[in-house]
């Protein structure tokens, strides 16, 4: 590209426009990353089923909007990375399509990159988050075939159970429920027993009712992770529902995960491995700097990755396609917009700087056509307005977006 143009090959940086020099950008992710005098660094695989909010959490953490979210599932189609660079502690986060299986990837018309990418986020990952949405009164007491496959696979690999849209759930004491479920009532090696301890409330926030203690150590040693006292800080002087899960009678040290055979996940709802539990709102960002603070402890003395600036590996031709994707899914019923591809034809820079992209959406039928541009074109004006902002938040410079709908 001309100079000042963007690179479509090229990553995204984290605190520049998208404008600038494409040597400079090559630099940033091809030479060596800014190495602090003690780096530490941690990769975090986010599984769960499609639609938990894995993306929504994903940029809530990088505090800027570059994965898609929208209600429909499988919005993420491959495998994407974030950067997080605090101090001296890079996290890199593994954006990952959700756990799903053949028969529902042929219905979504997914690659089979759909399959594969969450499995190899998992070979790389220090630590597992995996996400469950407790909304869901249908799957929120079990986790998935494929999640559950997935944590037996890597059985040594640290993971976090991240309870997410706590904040939709009215009756608060089934999170203590759904947390004997979703770990078969052990965590970090220990019991759990389980005391409710709620105050009446109609003026509380649905944020994280449930805390996380547990037993006391031995004198003159300290817990292995202050998660629980970040809790009891984060939730200082709130006016929350409370409840607690406490540790029971230890096991003593925290054993090895054994092997899982499938016959063993036939009779488990849930995976009794888990570090931690987090409780949180990722839409509105409630109790996520609680667990940023937490996974920055985790990390270890180990090499950057990436310059410091950087935000993201995916280029800004992929960041524009999964916008403008998402906002196809949010205005297009059922199975409708699966079937769409897209074309960028135009993508340069403007007179007065701004960046033109001019994308085609091929869709298979024509009474897919008309419903994508709507009546007078409001819906495809819609998309393209709603697009054309996310970008600009994205890439921090003005965007000219213009969408045409062709029947391929």
């Amino acid at each position: 590209p001309a100079p000042g143009r963007p690179d479509p090959q090229r990553g995204l940086a984290a605190s520049k426009p998208l404008l600038y020099l494409a040597e400079e950008q090559r630099r940033l992710l091809e030479n060596r990353p800014d190495q602090p005098q003690n780096p530490k660094v941690l990769r975090i695989a986010i599984i769960g089923a499609p639609n938990a909010g894995k993306s929504t959490l994903s940029n809530r953490l990088l505090g800027r909007k570059v994965f898609p979210v929208s209600k429909k599932v499988h919005t993420t189609r491959c495998k994407a990375w974030g950067v997080i660079t605090h101090e001296d502690t890079q996290l890199i986060i593994l954006d990952t399509p959700g756990l799903t299986n053949p028969l529902k990837a042929k219905r979504h018309n997914l690659d089979e990159a759909m399959l594969t990418d969450p499995w190899d986020s998992m070979k790389h990952a220090d630590l597992v988050l995996v996400l469950v949405d407790v909304s869901d009164h249908w799957t929120r007491n079990s986790l998935s075939r494929e999640v559950l496959k997935c944590l037996s696979q890597f059985p040594h690999t640290p993971s976090v159970l991240v309870l997410n849209k706590v904040d939709i759930l009215k009756k608060k004491f089934l999170l203590l429920e759904i947390v004997a479920d979703l770990t078969e009532g052990i965590v970090n090696g220990k019991k759990l027993k389980v005391k409710s301890a709620f105050k009446q409330d109609s003026s509380s926030s649905a944020k994280s009712p449930l805390q996380i203690t547990q037993p006391s150590p031995p004198e003159g040693k300290v817990p292995q992770s202050p998660c629980g006292q970040e809790k009891n800080q984060a939730q200082e002087g709130s006016a929350l529902d409370r409840s607690s899960v406490v540790g029971g009678a230890g096991t003593g040290e925290a054993q090895g995960p054994k092997y899982y055979g499938p016959e063993d996940l036939k009779d488990m709802k849930g995976w009794p491995h888990f570090q931690e539990i987090f409780m949180l709102a990722a839409l509105h960002g409630e109790e996520v700097d609680t667990l940023k603070r937490y996974l920055l402890m985790q990390a270890k003395p180990g090499p950057w990755e990436f310059h410091s600036d950087v935000l993201t590996n995916q280029s800004p031709q992929e960041i524009c396609d999964n916008i403008i994707r998402e906002k196809v899914l949010e205005y297009l019923p059922l199975e409708v917009p699966y079937g769409v591809t897209q074309v960028t034809d135009i993508w340069e820079e403007g007179e007065c700087g701004e960046l033109l992209i001019v994308q085609s959406l091929l869709v298979p039928r024509e009474s897919h056509k008309r419903m994508l541009i709507g009546r007078g074109g409001k819906v495809i004006s819609r998309i393209a307005q709603e697009a054309g902002q996310d970008l600009m938040n994205a890439f921090l410079c003005d965007v000219r977006l213009k969408l045409k709908v062709e029947v391929k």
